[in-house]
């Protein structure tokens, strides 16, 4: 099997795309139009210094890296799966088809925007350290103020927040052993602080229709395959809620046998799923005890509900499809959109389908009421 991987934020550079626009020049003069400037000029000379500025770094990287996946498709055909690292799920959604090139242009051009006008603030990378030891340095250092911002493999998370608040975490990380790298954004990315970019986005994507998703995208705040009626969802959590791509890219390898080809300028994702790999264990499928379906034939999602409710607590254990880590749950099972069971876990901001976890061990049974 194969996905096809987009990069985010960090793999521009001057002179990207230039083959790419010579083969689709109708696309690039469709991208100039819309966005008022040239795209071809800001991503081979850029002129004007803007391409590392967030408004004009974001419609950048879309184009490329959405001509990228026209120019494999026309030579490789398509893949199995999709999966984009933060701004690269837009480029994801287009190659699956839910959204056209010029409605994800429009989409990330108002991202963009609307992220660089957003609070200041800074994000740094933690090398060496663990997400559950990260945490808990935050909390006793009183630093709750500061988000994870990217899970990007077992050993490298990304943080973001107040400037002051990242600088002062600087000592006690590199004190559990960590390595501290402070990175060059203006803004503290996919954290609380994105807040009111992420609600007038809200508004913004309510104007937009989204097709049928023609290949699985994996979504960077689930880590699981998008729903078609999740996306506009999706995007806009996308905002505030940390990019689980460890969790993703471990998703995608417990599907069997996996290539990862990265469609965009340079190949930053490529070696963090390579350094996933060497760490990824496929979890072991027994034959010997059987858990019950939560889907089970003829049964309605008001009674998968039910049934969950009245057999496993709030602060259930569970394991994600494909995944080995248990996590807890911190709701109840509800009925989304009047039809779809599901419920939340500690650490994701996004919901779960029922049918996409199961509890680590089996529980006694809570008796119904009548």
């Amino acid at each position: 099997m194969k996905t096809y991987i987009f990069p985010g934020q960090g793999s521009q550079y001057v002179g990207m795309g230039k083959q790419l626009f010579a083969e689709f020049p109708a696309y690039v003069e469709q991208a100039s139009d819309l966005l008022g400037y040239s795209i071809s000029e800001l991503c081979l000379a850029d002129p004007n210094k803007q391409l590392n500025h967030t408004q004009f770094t974001q419609p950048a990287l879309y184009v490329v890296s959405a001509l990228a996946f026209l120019q494999q498709q026309k030579q490789q055909g398509s893949a199995d799966y999709l999966a984009g690292h933060s701004l690269g799920e837009y480029a994801a959604l287009f190659a699956a088809g839910a959204i056209s090139f010029e409605t994800g242009l429009k989409l990330v051009q108002k991202r963009g925007e609307l992220m660089s006008k957003a609070a200041p603030g800074a994000m740094a990378a933690v090398l060496n350290v663990s997400e559950s030891d990260l945490h808990n340095a935050l909390a006793e250092n009183n630093l709750n103020t500061i988000d994870i911002a990217n899970l990007n493999t077992p050993d490298q998370i990304v943080i973001s927040g107040l400037a002051e608040d990242i600088n002062q975490s600087q000592a006690f990380i590199e004190q559990l052993g960590g390595r501290f790298i402070k990175l060059n954004t203006s803004g503290a990315f996919h954290s609380r602080y994105m807040a009111p970019a992420q609600t007038e986005f809200a508004e913004f994507i309510q104007g937009f229709e989204f097709k049928t998703l023609q290949t699985p995208v994996i979504a960077n705040v689930t880590a699981q395959p998008y729903h078609h009626a999740d996306i506009a969802q999706h995007l806009i959590a996308q905002i505030t809620q940390p990019v689980q791509w460890t969790k993703s890219v471990e998703y995608l390898l417990s599907q069997g046998d996996m290539d990862f080809v990265e469609l965009g300028p340079k190949k930053v994702l490529t070696k963090l799923v390579q350094t996933i790999e060497k760490q990824f264990v496929m979890p072991v499928q027994s034959s010997a005890v059987k858990t019950p379906s939560n889907n089970p034939a003829g049964v309605t999602p008001q009674q998968q509900v039910a049934h969950w409710n009245n057999t496993y607590p709030v602060g259930t254990e569970v394991l994600i499809k494909g995944q080995t880590t248990p996590y807890k749950t911190r709701t109840q099972a509800t009925l989304q959109f009047g039809h779809r069971p599901t419920l939340y876990l500690h650490g994701f901001g996004g919901y779960f389908h029922l049918t996409d976890l199961r509890p680590a061990q089996q529980h006694a049974r809570i008796p119904a009421t009548a």
